[in-house]
C-alpha cells in the first residue's frame, strides 16, 4: 500500500537561524526529545517506504514564523509540500496567507490546541478572521485545524458563512472513541459530512484512541468512511510528534487501512492527499 503521509513536522538544528517562538509559550515535549529534520524526516520516508509527504509547520516550535519549513520544501519539491502557521485574526492576515503561499507552501494551520495551549481556543470563528478564511474559500486554500470537538460549533458557524472552505480537521478534531460504535459522543464530528468541504486527517493519533474501551479502528474507520466518504479522508503520521519511527507508524497503519475495500485504502492512503496538494507526480521525479 502507497502512503503518503499529510502530517510530520520538521525541527532544525540551527537554533540561531531558526529561533523558537513557540505558540503557547513554551516548546513541545516532543519537539525537545525527538527533533527531527529535513533530512532526518527524507531518511525516515525512505525507510518507511513513504515517497512524498506534507510538512506542517511546527507551531509548538517556530509559531508562525514559517521560514523552514519553507526552505525545506523548496529544497525538496519532488518529495514534500509544506502548510504554515498563520495568526487568523492579524490585521495582515490575508497579506501573510499570499505572502506565503508565493514562497511555495500550499495551505494554512490554524492552532487552536495542542500540548502547548491545552483546551479550545476561544477565538475560532472571531470576525476578525473572516477575511482569511474568505480569500482561503475564493483562492482553493486548504485550511488545516489543530482543534478539539468543542470547537466545532464555531467551525458549522465559519462554514455557514464560507460554504465552499476547504478543511482538514488535525486528528479529526480529537473526538472522544472509547465507548465504540455508534460514536454518540462524536455526533457533531459526523454532522460536519453535510459540509462538502470537510475533511478529515486521520493520524495515528487518532488511530490510537480509537483502539481504546470498546473502540476498534476499524470501527471507527467504517463510521467516518459512511459520513464523509474515505475521499474525505486522508492519512497522516504525525511524526515525529507521535513517538516511534516513521516505519513504525507507516505500519500501523497500513494494517488497518488493509481491512477496507482496494479503494477505500487508495483514498485514505493517497488519494485524498492528491486532490488537495500539489504534489509532484510521478513522471516528475
Amino acid at each position: 500500500m502507497k502512503l503518503l503521509d499529510t502530517h510530520t513536522h520538521v525541527i532544525s538544528p540551527d537554533s540561531a537561524r531558526y529561533p523558537t517562538d513557540p505558540i503557547g509559550g513554551h516548546q513541545s515535549e516532543w519537539s525537545r526529545a525527538r527533533p527531527v529534520d529535513a533530512e532526518g524526516l527524507l531518511r525516515a520516508m525512505d525507510a518507511a517506504d513513504i515517497e512524498q509527504a506534507v510538512v506542517v509547520q511546527a507551531s509548538t516550535v517556530y509559531g508562525h514564523d514559517n521560514r523552514y519549513v519553507t526552505e525545506t520544501v523548496r529544497a525538496h519539491r519532488d518529495r514534500l509540500v509544506g502548510v504554515y502557521s498563520l495568526d487568523a485574526l492579524a490585521t495582515d492576515a490575508v497579506d501573510k496567507i499570499a505572502y506565503w503561499q508565493d514562497q511555495g507552501l500550499s495551505g494554512f494551520r490554524l492552532f487552536t490546541t495542542g500540548s502547548t495551549m491545552p483546551g479550545q481556543g476561544d477565538w475560532l470563528g472571531h470576525a476578525d478572521s473572516y477575511p482569511a478564511w474568505a480569500y482561503a474559500e475564493a483562492h482553493g486554500i486548504p485550511v488545516c485545524l489543530q482543534m478539539t470537538m468543542e470547537g466545532i460549533p464555531a467551525l458549522r458557524s465559519l462554514l455557514e458563512r464560507f460554504p465552499k472552505a476547504i478543511v482538514l480537521l488535525d486528528h479529526c478534531a480529537r473526538p472522544v472513541l472509547n465507548e465504540g460504535a455508534p460514536y454518540a459522543a462524536s455526533k457533531a464530528l459526523l454532522d460536519l459530512a453535510t459540509f462538502p468541504g470537510v475533511h478529515l486527517k486521520l493520524t495515528n493519533r487518532t488511530l490510537a484512541a480509537s483502539a481504546e474501551g470498546q473502540s476498534t479502528p476499524v470501527d471507527f474507520l467504517r463510521t467516518i468512511i459512511a459520513a464523509f466518504g474515505a475521499d474525505h479522508i486522508a492519512w497522516g503520521s504525525n511524526f515525529p510528534a507521535a513517538a516511534g519511527t516513521l516505519a513504525e507508524l507507516a505500519d500501523t497503519a497500513r494494517s488497518v487501512l488493509g481491512e477496507l475495500s482496494s479503494n477505500e485504502q487508495q483514498a485514505i492512503a493517497s488519494g485524498t492527499a492528491r486532490r488537495l496538494y500539489p504534489f509532484q507526480s510521478s513522471g516528475a521525479r
